[in-house]
């Protein structure tokens, strides 16, 4: 998997569903995943990665109107994390498998600031996480988050959203 957005939501599945914005749609984790999470946020009911298309990469950069920039980003990252070159060629594929849908207004990374901060106003505190790894699995210290409001989320649709520790987005 090339990028990888997780949230833990006190809300259910079908929850989260009925709020996202169309075009991104979210799909549930192990059930291992969701108890690490609640180490982080004790009253998770849902564990989902959250995407669109194929993958989260749509929520974290534009894509170029020429594929070949995208697969060179993504050529670079897999590079440093030591894949093979048949392992990176899977992974290129994965990320290709299906177009995104159409871009809304404003692009996909306002959609998806837009629904954080609907969540929170209806869910309170939830936690969000965004890896590159092929796959998005990644151990993290359970006391080590990042914790944003949304005030902070709403000034900012762009770029407070970012790649490591899990962020923990408040009301």
């Amino acid at each position: 998997m090339c990028y990888h957005l997780r949230i833990a939501s006190p809300l259910t599945l079908s929850e989260v569903r009925s709020m996202l914005p169309a075009g991104i749609t979210a799909d549930v984790l192990p059930t291992s995943d969701l108890a690490r999470l609640r180490g982080m946020l004790p009253g998770a009911q849902t564990a989902a990665h959250i995407r669109v298309g194929p993958c989260s990469c749509d929520l974290v950069r534009p894509r170029h109107a020429d594929s070949r920039e995208d697969e060179r980003h993504l050529r670079q990252r897999y590079a440093k994390l030591e894949l093979s070159r048949t392992r990176i060629i899977e992974e290129l594929e994965r990320h290709r498998t299906a177009a995104a849908p159409v871009e809304p207004p404003g692009g996909w990374r306002r959609a998806l600031a837009g629904f954080v901060v609907e969540h929170a106003r209806n869910a309170g505190s939830t936690l969000y996480q965004l890896v590159f790894q092929p796959g998005g699995v990644e151990v993290t210290d359970p006391r080590a988050f990042i914790r944003r409001t949304v005030s902070e989320v709403r000034a900012d649709p762009d770029g407070w959203l970012q790649e490591g520790p899990p962020l923990l987005v408040v009301r």
